[in-house]
């Protein structure tokens, strides 16, 4: 079969190219810049998703294509509306036109939970376009990354961690090698919908007592009133998009449960205490 990879150079993206190779696939990668690309695939190919000009045949004989394109933090000018949304619609339209069989899609878990925050609304849109394709589609929903843990594990470093509320909301977040086996998994099996989340449901103090644990130091939490986040998010709208975006999103997903079934091997604790144990070879400057 052959897959091409969007946003393949991202933190999931990377490690989907590897568990579809490892299947035995021949994998095309959609970049930026080439130079980037290494040995992420048997194919890279160069080219602007925001840019439909550029996509141009770039899917002929394509079977699949899989899509983690999208952006956290902005920092090349883009919206969310440009990325998440109309830049993965110019890949479907592109897919269309080229015959691919299925595109799939990475969401967010609990989307409908987070309408009016501009990235979840943004792949939402992009979500109702897909399914109202006549394209066969499969959509996986995850909790959150491994990756997106690192913050609690920053703030063990030194020395407290800021909890809001009583820190009793549940995740599950999964690593990214982990998610992209359930993706193949869903692709595989011709999924329309897949929610997943890792091993471990874990209170978010319990996520910061395993940081601390990780870096072996007495754990110091403290709770923000609730009221706060939910005051910050009143606020972040008149703030520069740059700042006010991934703000939103990541302050409206703290005050929910991120919890989807269970799967995967990897253990959070186990990731943080790699992650400790690496800092612990590097400068001190480099650990900051």
């Amino acid at each position: 079969m052959n897959v091409l990879v969007a946003g393949a150079t991202g933190y999931l993206g990377r490690f989907l190219c590897a568990e579809y190779t490892r299947r035995g696939h021949h994998v095309t990668a959609l970049v930026r810049e080439t130079a980037r690309a290494e040995a992420l695939a048997d194919l890279s190919i160069e080219a602007e998703a925001t840019r439909p000009d550029t996509l141009k045949g770039i899917m002929n004989g394509m079977d699949l294509v899989v899509s983690s394109l999208g952006i956290t933090r902005q920092a090349d000018g883009l919206g969310y509306r440009e990325v998440d949304f109309q830049a993965n619609l110019n890949l479907l339209r592109e897919a269309e036109a080229a015959g691919v069989k299925r595109f799939a899609y990475v969401h967010v878990l609990n989307a409908d939970a987070m309408s009016g925050v501009p990235l979840v609304d943004a792949k939402t849109a992009f979500v109702d376009a897909l399914q109202a394709s006549d394209m066969a589609a499969t959509v996986i929903a995850p909790t959150g990354y491994f990756s997106d843990m690192g913050e609690i594990l920053a703030m063990a470093r030194k020395g407290r961690v800021w909890l809001f509320g009583d820190g009793a909301q549940r995740l599950n977040p999964i690593h990214g090698g982990d998610l992209a086996v359930a993706v193949a998994d869903a692709t595989d099996a011709e999924r329309g919908w897949a929610e997943i989340g890792g091993p471990d449901v874990m209170s978010q103090d319990e996520i910061a007592r395993a940081a601390f644990a990780a870096i072996g130091t007495t754990p110091r939490i403290t709770h923000l009133p609730d009221a706060l986040r939910r005051a910050a998010l009143t606020v972040l709208p008149v703030l520069p998009r740059r700042l006010s975006g991934p703000a939103r999103f990541f302050l409206t997903a703290l005050g929910l449960d991120m919890v989807a079934p269970r799967f995967g091997t990897r253990h959070l604790a186990d990731h943080f205490a790699t992650l400790a144990a690496e800092a612990a070879h590097q400068p001190p400057e480099a650990r900051k």
